[in-house]
């Protein structure tokens, strides 16, 4: 009786614990800011100091996605479903970092070039993952509102399921981008195959839901 009282009084997440969490993820994402800031105006990003901002950038924008992937699997996990609210924020935060990444590469690397900017992504089959990549997350920044999501309906699931394409294409555009010391990309990849991996149903049924809309229109009389 005692084992079974014990189970019943399982740990959950109340309201005002969400919002203690999403403080925390404030906190924590503008502390990386002022690192940010700090190192460039204290030359913390070495010799090449774009290419050390594009890295630091670049590498917070795919850790935040990986979080935003990891909350779905912990809240079924430990049975939270409450943590689920903090997945936007988290997305947000991940879509905020690559279109600083983003930035700084067209501004400092390419100073606003918009014909070099075309040249780059047709020339570097990386930069083309990449832009891929940022696309998505600002569809998926763009139609993150309940009024949106309201607005899509059953629509809004298949759009925002493109987040499984962007997670798979960010590490691959980073193992592409380096030329040497590929050990953390190649594990980056590794998380991103494991996190696709734990929802290869979602996935399966994804694919077929695509599958089958475009032989639909396919097969549609012109």
């Amino acid at each position: 009786m005692a084992n079974t009282s014990t189970n019943n009084r399982r740990f959950t997440l109340k309201p005002q614990h969400i919002t203690w969490l999403k403080v925390l993820i404030h906190a924590i994402s503008l502390l990386f800011v002022a690192i940010l800031i700090i190192q460039t105006f204290y030359g913390g990003f070495g010799a090449d100091p774009v290419k050390g901002l594009e890295h630091y950038t670049g590498k917070a924008a795919l850790n935040t996605l990986f979080l935003t992937l990891l909350i779905s699997p912990i809240a079924r996990w430990g049975k939270q479903a409450a943590l689920i609210k903090v997945r936007r924020m988290l997305g947000l935060y991940s879509f905020f970092w690559a279109l600083l990444h983003l930035t700084i590469y067209v501004s400092l690397d390419l100073g606003f070039d918009w014909t070099l900017i075309g040249e780059e992504i047709i020339q570097r089959p990386y930069l083309a993952i990449g832009a891929v990549s940022w696309v998505i997350l600002l569809l998926l920044t763009l139609t993150s509102t309940q009024k949106i999501q309201r607005k899509l309906g059953t629509r809004w699931q298949q759009l925002h399921n493109w987040v499984y394409i962007a997670l798979l294409l960010s590490p691959i555009h980073y193992l592409w981008s380096v030329k040497s010391g590929i050990t953390e990309p190649v594990i980056y990849l590794i998380v991103a195959c494991a996190l696709l991996y734990w929802r290869k149903e979602k996935l399966k049924r994804w694919l077929s839901q695509l599958g089958n809309s475009r032989n639909q229109k396919t097969s549609m009389p012109s």
